[in-house]
């Protein structure tokens, strides 16, 4: 099929009838499916239930450096656990801090430290008149949530597949004392799946911030999560590179195994410099006397190395794979060559990145929605939930079983070739009004 804008207004008309016609035969199906969320479906749930035989109660909950788990203590973790979790972040167990379960809960506690207590000393973020944040987009909902909690001044920042805007964000950051942080999910991000790229990482790690409690927050969520062996996107170690262009203290790195075994009972970590490990530990001893040392044993005996991390991922990518693929194919097959929308197709991750015409994202995932589809609202990729373009949706393949998956991406192929040719169909309504409009 020609490309939609190519089409004449009869041709059009009938196109968008035909589409409707489809639109209601969806309507009628009753649909109640789920795409909102990148969560794991139950078979890669299943694929860590051997977790819960790790630990018995008859096993020895003993460090081997005599460590009982079941005491208090052990307020960065125990040394399995570092070892384990530093391995997964290509980091020193040395810069290690093990958390709970939520790496989204250690950005936000994070963010809460520096604005009530300061970072090394410098002023406390409360007691500035403006913090200014940098935001690539599209990105983590989530991540936006939390500064736009906080009251700071969220700035959108382009993206490419080498990932964001260097040029804007060294600007930015060495004129403007205000703006105090940047969120980066780096590798196969949320929700483009883009990876950035060597020069980008050197770039990051070598920036000039005028606050020198600027820090880079480096969200290395889908780190381990790749589709394919044979494919694999490469990312460049952030904490030794900072430390080899002379700023070590630059960088707060986050991950966790929340999508390698169970999301509510991971290990969330974050890794750092000597330094602000010891600004944080001087804060966190006041709020807990330790995380959960039970549980990073648990991952501990049932991974034993990164070896068997890495062999479980691949069963996770085993479960992905299809999905990602299947989508993909969808979307090739119903909206190639019509010049109504681009997409991503990632390497690894949880997402796919779709960008509609310009004024449809929102149309879109309405339609979808009465039609049965849950989807993530348009917007939530932007800072205030606000695209300006009204463009971006991101897909989320990983929950629904594949049936239900592919009766979702149908449909959604269908709501954007319905909401476009609409779209294009009354500019062109619009476009024969004028001349008519001039002549009177």
């Amino acid at each position: 099929m020609k490309p939609y804008r190519e089409m004449s207004k009869k041709e059009l008309k009938a196109e968008i009838a035909s589409l409707h016609e489809e639109y209601v035969r969806y309507q009628n199906m009753g649909l109640e499916l789920n795409m909102m969320r990148g969560k794991p479906c139950k078979e890669q749930l299943d694929l860590s239930m051997g977790m819960m035989d790790a630990l018995t109660s008859d096993e020895d909950l003993t460090c081997e450096d005599g460590t009982d788990c079941r005491n208090y203590g052990g307020l960065t973790g125990i040394q399995e656990a570092k070892v384990l979790i530093g391995d997964m972040m290509e980091n020193n167990p040395d810069n290690v801090l093990i958390f709970g379960n939520s790496s989204l809960n250690v950005m936000y506690d994070t963010v809460s430290r520096a604005y009530t207590h300061g970072i090394m000393g410098n002023t406390p973020w409360c007691k500035l008149d403006k913090i200014k944040w940098l935001c690539p987009v599209p990105g983590y909902d989530r991540h936006f949530g939390i500064t736009e909690y906080f009251g700071f001044e969220m700035i959108p920042v382009p993206t490419s597949p080498t990932g964001p805007d260097m040029d804007m964000i060294e600007r930015l950051v060495a004129s403007d004392p205000a703006i105090k942080g940047i969120w980066c999910v780096p590798k196969y991000s949320n929700p483009t799946g883009y990876s950035y790229s060597d020069e980008t990482v050197r770039r990051f790690a070598r920036l000039k911030p005028a606050a020198p409690d600027f820090r880079i927050f480096w969200d290395n969520a889908y780190g381990m999560h790749h589709l394919y062996d044979d494919k694999q996107d490469y990312l460049i170690e952030i904490l030794a590179e900072c430390k080899r262009a002379g700023n070590p203290d630059l960088v707060y790195k986050f991950a966790s195994t929340s999508k390698i075994t169970f999301p509510g009972s991971g290990i969330a970590a974050m890794a750092t410099s000597p330094n602000n490990m010891e600004d944080i530990l001087s804060t966190l001893k006041h709020q807990t006397i330790g995380h959960d040392k039970v549980n990073q044993l648990r991952h501990v005996r049932f991974f034993k190395d990164i070896h068997g991390m890495t062999e479980h991922m691949r069963k996770h990518a085993a479960i992905l794979r299809p999905k990602f693929e299947m989508v993909e194919s969808i979307l090739d097959k119903e909206l190639s060559g019509l010049d109504i929308g681009t997409w991503t197709k990632p390497l690894g991750g949880y997402f796919i990145s779709f960008d509609t015409m310009e004024g449809c994202a929102k149309s879109v995932v309405s339609h979808c929605k009465k039609a049965g589809v849950a989807m993530t609202a348009a917007g939530a990729t932007w800072p205030y939930g606000k695209d300006p373009h009204d463009t971006n949706i991101r897909i989320a393949p990983s929950y629904p079983p594949l049936e239900d998956l592919k009766k979702a991406t149908e449909l959604f192929a269908l709501c954007v070739k319905l909401v476009s040719a609409e779209k294009i169909y009354d500019d062109m309504q619009n476009e024969s009004a004028q001349p008519a409009a001039a002549e009177k």
